[in-house]
């Protein structure tokens, strides 16, 4: 390993890299040699979603040359693949450091590839360039983000032409395509001027249009004023469309964390820009006590997650987790479109199978279907695609704070969420309840269901190696027992098999090979392990 590591080393300090880039490795081997390890020691997969990682030199960081290996194979698989078409991407970045930076750089090559290139001048939330995608009836997307990691992380989001992130056959395709560049002199680097179009208000339009058509009961929201939302972006890009969207809603009394309001890549008032943590939405909830707000909403750096914060019957506020937010959010649109007589048979839901199972017993009250996928909303973006003549898609959820409402974006959109999330509260007031009243009555009529995510951080390569020996360990030692209860059922995605530990018998599992264990208790209790695929 070591020699392989100095090999690179020694690629990148006599190639022709920049000098910049040179410096910055021989200071590293200087002052810490460690790092040097960590930023060499494999190739930053271009994986099923597309690239992510730390920024730095390096072929294990996100960097000029990385994001231009990536670019040239994603350019080379849509050549083969359209070989008779004008290929057309679109491509958004966040307010990452070097998100702009990195968006130049794929425009460039998509241009110099003679791919038309309609790039975001300015910063976009993820779910745009996701409905940009189908608009403007391109080919492919790139979103330049790392959504909610820490600041130090940028990424490279790569979609199809429905608007959705990579699947199969499309998702090996290209990453076996990026796979067999093997030199930075491969990559086309200089922009073709007549192939970037710069897009951004006529797109905005007609994504807030769509969005508006969304709402189920504006009538509700001019019944109620004065209803207040503090609403903080993190430093990020939602304050770009979020605002606003919720003033064509009819929300006219929307609060913005100042604090948090400008967009800043070092998001200095978090240690993390992700609205999973508590700790993120402080300055929103202080805010929220001063002026006696109805909700806190608060949304991550590429906004395609949303955090909600709901007024308690005291006046203190309750800090919804992913899947009591999914649970409103999708009780709301079945009870109102089914009160509107707009709910069929045909309409369907979808969940990952590490959400609540509480949204599958909704779904069955409503007579409608519900299906379990993979974690990652690409898996319900293709359920969607899969399912566009045959079913009507009301929305989806999962469990780390990612909501879908209608089809015309494929991926998680915290911009739609958001003006659906603020309704369903106003909803609840006009009719004389909460909505944490309402999270009550849910778990009344359904059954209650507690939830609790663990996350344990390993960085680096040995961290990768203690993570794949947990994992090792836990499927060759499952417990017999978890809390006193005894597990009954093991599902395996790795291995694609259900063991029924009482009969001792397995049967298949038909979703997709994954590496996530999930252990069953006598106690209904249902625990998953999962390493992530984009986090250490």
């Amino acid at each position: 390993m070591d020699s392989i590591i100095d090999d690179k080393v020694k690629l990148w300090l006599t190639g022709n890299y920049d000098q910049s880039a040179k410096d910055e490795i021989n200071r590293l081997l200087l002052e810490n040699p460690t790092e040097i390890r960590d930023a060499f020691y494999q190739n930053l997969a271009f994986g099923t979603g597309g690239l992510r990682g730390i920024m730095g030199v390096g072929t294990n960081r996100m960097n000029k040359y990385t994001v231009g290996l990536a670019t040239q194979g994603f350019a080379n698989y849509l050549k083969a693949q359209f070989p008779d078409e004008k290929i057309k991407v679109v491509v958004a970045y966040d307010s990452r450091h070097n998100s702009r930076f990195f968006a130049e750089i794929t425009a460039n090559i998509f241009s110099a590839n003679h791919i038309q290139c309609y790039l975001f001048p300015e910063l976009r939330p993820t779910p745009e360039l996701s409905f940009a995608v189908r608009h403007l009836k391109c080919h492919a997307g790139v979103m330049i983000t790392a959504s909610h990691n820490p600041k130090e992380y940028n990424g490279y989001k790569a979609y199809w032409q429905d608007g959705g992130q990579l699947v199969p056959p499309h998702d090996h395709g290209v990453i076996n395509a990026v796979n067999s560049i093997t030199s930075i002199s491969d990559v086309l680097w200089d922009q073709k001027s007549n192939f970037v179009k710069m897009i951004g208000k006529e797109v905005d339009e007609a994504y807030l249009e769509q969005l508006c058509a969304l709402s189920l009961n504006p009538e509700y929201i001019t019944k109620r004023r004065r209803f207040k939302i503090v609403y903080t972006p993190l430093h990020g890009t939602g304050i770009t469309l979020i605002p606003e969207a919720l003033k064509r809603y009819g929300f006219h009394d929307v609060i913005t964390v100042d604090e948090q309001a400008e967009p800043d890549g070092d998001f200095p008032t978090v240690k993390s820009p992700n609205p999973e943590e508590k700790e993120a939405l402080k300055f929103a909830i202080k805010k929220a006590k001063e002026v006696k707000a109805d909700i806190v909403l608060a949304t991550d750096p590429d906004a395609d997650r949303v955090a909600m914060a709901i007024k308690k019957p005291v006046g203190n506020y309750h800090l919804l987790n992913g899947n009591q937010a999914a649970t409103l959010l999708i009780n709301y649109l079945l009870k109102e479109m089914q009160s509107q007589k707009r709910l069929s048979e045909e309409h369907y839901i979808v969940k990952t199978i590490v959400t609540t199972d509480l949204l599958s017993n909704i779904a069955l009250d409503y007579n409608i279907a519900c299906y379990d996928v993979l974690t990652g909303f690409k898996y319900i973006a293709e359920i969607i695609r899969e399912k566009e003549k045959t079913g009507i898609f009301v929305g989806g959820g999962e469990e780390s704070f990612g909501y879908l409402i209608g089809d015309f974006v494929r991926d998680k959109d915290a911009v739609s969420a958001c003006c659906i999330l603020a309704e369903l509260a106003v909803h609840a007031l006009v009719e004389k309840r909460s909505a944490y009243l309402e999270l009550k009555n849910i778990y009344k009529k359904y059954g209650y269901y507690k939830e609790e995510l663990l996350s344990v951080t390993k960085k680096g390569q040995d961290g990768v190696e203690q993570i794949n020996q947990m994992m090792l360990n836990y499927r060759n030692n499952p417990p017999k027992f978890i809390n006193e209860s005894q597990v009954v059922m093991i599902k395996d995605y790795l291995k694609q098999t259900s063991y029924h530990c009482k009969a001792e018998t397995m049967s298949p599992i038909s979703l997709p090979i994954s590496d996530v264990l999930q252990l069953f208790t006598a106690n209904n209790s249902k625990i998953t392990m999962r390493p992530s695929g984009t986090e250490p």
